[in-house]
């Protein structure tokens, strides 16, 4: 449930010292083009990626994403290519296709090697049961990307 301050993420909540949150708030201020966060404490900043089960029921089913939901989206796998870029050294690319109705792909190249393809659909349910599940999925995604570059380094070095 929301803490008092509408939160579900704890503000102690371990993945917040993680280097995965770190760029996720990193990716997170840089599209706060006002400064609204400024101030704000990290957990407050992850909070809309969360979608508890009470968040998603009061969602409808069928929508269009709004301009916050797809740069959310932007953010969490600009933020793989960033981890992606840490770890291998090569500049990873993130290409991001949305259509209006919340339909697209996530692609991050590195070189000319697809080192990350995902087919996105619904992206105004786009979210995660809890940050932990979050971090979980991009180490999902940053752990297959970093194998692919690893098994074609020649491709991913061009």
């Amino acid at each position: 449930m929301d803490g008092k301050d509408g939160c579900v993420i704890a503000a102690d909540d371990p993945v917040l010292g993680t280097a995965f949150a770190t760029e996720m708030l990193r990716q997170m201020r840089a599209i706060d083009r006002y400064g609204i966060q400024d101030g704000w404490p990290p957990h407050k900043i992850l909070d809309p990626f969360i979608l508890t089960v009470e968040r998603r029921r009061a969602m409808p089913v069928i929508g269009d994403p709004d301009e916050d939901v797809a740069a959310r989206v932007r953010a969490f796998f600009n933020g793989i290519a960033a981890m992606i870029e840490q770890e291998c050294g090569l500049i990873a690319v993130p290409l991001i296709s949305l259509t209006h109705e919340g339909f697209g792909r996530a692609m991050i190249t590195v070189g000319k090697l697809v080192a990350m393809d995902r087919t996105l659909r619904d992206i105004h349910r786009f979210g995660f049961l809890s940050l932990s599940k979050m971090k979980d999925e991009a180490d999902k995604h940053l752990s297959v990307a970093l194998a692919l570059i690893g098994q074609h380094p020649a491709v991913a070095g061009l």
